[in-house]
């Protein structure tokens, strides 16, 4: 399983992908933050990190997807599925090898934007005056946000032999898990009965109450119930194709 892991991690680094990924990530993110005047934090009349974690979630609604297009779609392409599922592991360590494997590239993008909160920091007046429980919580949500994106990249990919087709997949489902319920719940027949039922099965609910600094057990619990059934379902697909 550690092999795999590291394979996965030297894979990306040893090509482009790793590198350009964590740039777009962070080009993105920087000119919304703070170059966009429509965003930008300089535009606000108060020290925070409101526009970076608002606008992180789209960046990653397309990234992660790019991320883990290719993390069993490449290995069907190139035949060497079977000599992945030939070793001595289970599927469920293969699975989580290159899921945590592209949760660290993940984590990689966003602890330069740590950067951000030192300099938000210094623009309080005085220094310092700024919701830390609030930008705390709004970095877990948006690191277990981006966990949820991964699984559901990983489960695309085991799903089709074509990395174009994962990634639309991949981003189609992530889409409807963060703003598809949050839509459903705002058409006229759901407002004043069923609306508030069905904005918490989206992923956007959950994030943006961990976005208020309150760490609930329930908006944890939420990422990860939804990371592991994404996880099961990639080694139930996994072992599909191995006896297919």
């Amino acid at each position: 399983m550690r092999s795999i892991f590291w394979k996965e991690i030297s894979s990306y680094f040893s090509s482009l992908t790793a590198y350009v990924i964590v740039g777009v990530f962070l080009l993105l993110i920087g000119a919304f933050a703070w170059v966009f005047p429509d965003t930008s934090i300089l535009s606000n009349n108060y020290a925070g990190l409101d526009p970076l974690f608002t606008m992180a979630p789209l960046v990653f609604l397309f990234l992660v997807p790019a991320l883990t297009m290719r993390s069993f779609s490449e290995e069907y392409q190139l035949g060497t599925i079977e000599f992945l599922i030939s070793k001595p592991l289970y599927d469920w360590q293969i699975v989580l090898a290159k899921y945590f494997a592209q949760v660290f590239l993940v984590l990689v993008a966003l602890i330069p934007t740590v950067i951000y909160y030192y300099s938000v920091y210094h623009l309080g007046a005085p220094a310092g005056n700024l919701d830390k429980g609030g930008i705390m919580g709004s970095y877990i949500g948006l690191f277990l946000l981006s966990c949820l994106f991964v699984s559901i990249g990983i489960l695309a990919s085991s799903l089709s032999t074509n990395q174009i087709v994962s990634f639309i997949l991949a981003f189609l489902l992530s889409f409807i898990v963060y703003f598809g319920f949050e839509f459903l719940a705002d058409l006229p027949v759901f407002i004043g009965s069923w609306d508030n039922v069905i904005d918490k099965f989206g992923a956007s609910h959950y994030y943006s109450s961990l976005s208020k600094g309150i760490l609930d057990s329930r908006d944890i619990m939420y990422f990860l119930s939804l990371i592991a059934f994404m996880l099961f379902a990639t080694i139930t697909s996994l072992q599909w194709k191995r006896a297919s």
